[in-house]
C-alpha cells in the first residue's frame, strides 16, 4: 500500500472529476481524500451492520455479572446505554476527528469492569474508574505524550500492527459466524479451536455465512462498487428467508426475523450513576490505582492498535506512516472511554470493524455521522437495528482482513531481523491472544530487546523503552501479587 500524501483532488473543470458538494464537501474533505458522497454513506452502513451486535452483546456481558451487592444492571438500560454512548462517540469522532473510526463499547474491557472491578466495589464505583481512565487518556492527550507514544512507533511495527488487526478481525468474523468455534476444556485437547461443530460445518446459519463470504469476494474481485454493503443486504434477505421456512434452533445473539414491534422505548436509567472516588474506599488505594491502569492500558493500546490500522488502511497517513490532525482523534477517544463510564456501559473505544466501511471506501468523518445517526437511531429500533445475523455481517471481517493483509505486509522489512522479530510477534500475537493490546504490547518489548542486543539500542526511542517497560510490569503484575 502506498504511503504518500493523497493526490490533489481534480477540479470540476478536470476531465475525470467526481461530483462536489459544497460546503459538505469542504468540511469534511470528501473529494481532497479522493471519496464520494456514495463511497462515505455506504462506509457508513456498512460499519454500523459490522458493529450493531455490540448494542446486543454488550448487556449479555455486563448485565450477567453482580457487584459486590449482588445488584445486577437492567438489560433494557445497558441496551439504550451501549446504543446512546456509540452514537455520541462515533458523532463526535466524525465531525471533531474526521476519520471513519467508529467507537462503542470496547470487548475485552468490558470483562474487566464486570469480572474484575464490579465484584470488588458497585456498579457506580466501578464504572467511576472506567470515567477517571478516561480522563487519564485525555490528559496524555494534552501533554503530547499520548502522541509521542504513537510517533515513537517504528513504521515496520506500524505495518505489523494494522496485519495483526486484519487477522484479529478475520478470527473474530470466523469464531462469531461459527464457521470456527472452541473446543470445550471437557474434550481435554490441546486444540482450541475446530471446524465447524465436531469438526464438520453443520446448519443453515453456516451456510449463510460461507455463501455471504463467497458473494463478498466474488464482488471484490468484480470490483463491484458496494461490495461488501450489498452482501451483508443480500444475506440478511436470505437469512431471513430461511428463518421464516426452516426455523432454525439458534443463529447466536440475533435471529434474523421481522421484529413485531419493531419500536422499543429507550430507558436512560443508567445515565450518570456513577461514584468516581468510591471504588477507593472499598479495595484501597493502591489496588484502586491499578485497577485503573488495567482499564487505561486495554483502553489506550486497544485504540491506538485500531487508529493506526484503520487510518492506515484509509490512506489517512503520510509518508512516515503518521496521521496529521492525530490529536483530535486522541483526545476524542479519550472522552469516549469516559463517557462509556458515565453511561454505564463500559469504556467505549475505537472499533475493528470500521475497516468494513473503510473497504467500501469511506475516507472521512462523515461515514461516522452515518454509522452514529443508525446507532442514534436504533435507540428506538433496537428490534430492527439488531435483526442482521452475524453470519451476515462477518463476511465483511474476512474480506478486509485479507485486503488489510495484502496491502501492508510487503511493506515490513523481513531483512531487519530487529524489525521484523518484533512485526511477526505482533501480528500473531493479536489473533492468538485474541487481543490488540497483548500484541502491541509483547511486539513493542521484544523491539526493545532485540534492538539492545544487535547493539541498536540507541536507535529506539525513549518512549518505546518506556511503553516496554510499563508493558513488562503489567505482564508481571499477577506473579507480583498485584491483581
Amino acid at each position: 500500500m502506498s504511503t504518500s500524501a493523497p493526490a490533489k483532488a481534480p477540479t470540476p473543470e478536470q476531465p475525470g472529476a467526481g461530483p462536489t458538494y459544497g460546503a459538505l464537501d469542504r468540511f469534511f474533505k470528501i473529494s481532497e481524500r479522493g471519496s464520494s458522497l456514495p463511497r462515505e454513506i455506504r462506509g457508513g452502513l456498512a460499519t454500523f451492520f459490522a458493529m450493531a451486535y455490540i448494542v446486543v452483546l454488550n448487556p449479555i456481558i455486563l448485565g450477567s455479572a453482580k457487584d459486590m451487592y449482588g445488584h445486577q444492571l437492567d438489560n433494557g438500560q445497558l441496551v439504550t446505554a451501549t446504543a446512546l454512548t456509540a452514537a455520541f462517540s462515533t458523532l463526535l469522532m466524525g465531525v471533531i476527528g474526521n476519520v471513519p473510526i467508529a467507537l462503542a463499547a470496547g470487548l475485552g474491557v468490558n470483562s474487566v469492569v464486570a469480572l474484575q472491578l464490579a465484584p470488588r466495589m458497585s456498579w457506580p464505583d466501578a464504572m467511576g474508574m472506567v470515567v477517571l481512565a478516561g480522563f487519564v487518556v485525555m490528559l496524555l492527550v494534552a501533554t503530547g505524550l499520548r502522541e509521542r507514544v504513537m510517533n515513537a512507533v517504528p513504521f515496520g511495527l506500524r505495518k505489523a500492527i494494522a496485519i495483526g488487526i486484519g487477522l484479529f478481525i478475520m478470527l473474530i468474523g470466523l469464531v462469531d459466524s461459527g464457521f470456527v468455534t472452541r473446543i470445550p476444556d471437557v474434550a481435554q485437547t490441546t486444540v482450541p479451536l475446530q471446524l465447524g461443530t465436531g469438526g464438520h460445518l453443520n446448519g443453515w446459519p453456516v451456510l449463510v455465512f460461507v455463501l455471504g463470504a463467497l458473494l463478498t469476494l466474488a464482488l471484490i474481485v468484480r470490483k463491484v462498487p458496494g461490495a461488501i454493503l450489498i452482501s451483508i443486504v443480500a444475506m440478511t434477505v436470505v437469512a431471513v428467508v430461511i428463518e421464516a421456512v426452516a426455523k432454525v434452533p439458534s443463529w447466536g445473539l440475533t435471529t434474523p426475523k421481522w421484529p413485531g414491534n419493531p419500536v422499543a422505548s429507550p430507558d436512560f436509567g443508567l445515565i450518570g450513576e456513577v461514584s468516581l472516588f468510591g471504588g477507593f474506599g472499598k479495595v484501597g488505594v493502591l489496588t484502586g490505582i491499578l485497577f485503573v491502569f488495567t482499564v487505561l492500558l486495554s483502553c489506550f493500546f486497544d485504540a491506538m492498535g485500531t487508529i493506526m490500522g484503520v487510518s492506515d488502511e484509509a490512506k489517512l497517513t503520510d509518508a512516515r506512516g503518521q496521521m496529521p490532525g492525530i490529536n483530535k482523534v486522541l483526545f476524542v477517544d479519550g472522552l469516549a472511554v469516559a463517557a462509556g463510564g458515565a453511561s454505564s456501559s463500559s469504556a467505549t473505544t475505537a472499533f475493528v470493524e470500521s475497516t468494513a466501511g473503510v473497504g467500501e471506501g469511506a475516507r472521512t468523518g462523515l461515514a461516522n455521522v452515518v454509522t452514529g445517526g443508525l446507532f442514534g437511531v436504533a435507540l428506538f429500533l433496537t428490534p430492527i437495528a439488531t435483526m442482521v445475523p452475524s453470519q451476515a455481517a462477518t463476511p465483511a471481517l474476512l474480506a478486509v482482513g485479507f485486503l488489510i493483509l495484502a496491502n501492508s505486509v510487503k511493506e515490513i522489512d523481513w531483512a531487519d531481523y530487529t524489525i521484523a522479530i518484533p512485526a511477526f510477534v505482533t501480528m500473531v500475537m493479536m489473533p492468538f491472544t485474541y487481543s490488540i493490546t497483548n500484541g502491541i504490547g509483547m511486539g513493542f518489548i521484544t523491539f526493545a530487546v532485540l534492538r539492545l542486543a544487535a547493539g541498536r539500542g540507541r536507535e529506539v526511542p525513549a518512549a518505546m523503552y518506556v511503553v516496554a517497560a510499563v508493558f513488562g510490569f503489567y505482564y508481571l503484575m499477577p506473579a507480583l501479587g498485584l491483581t
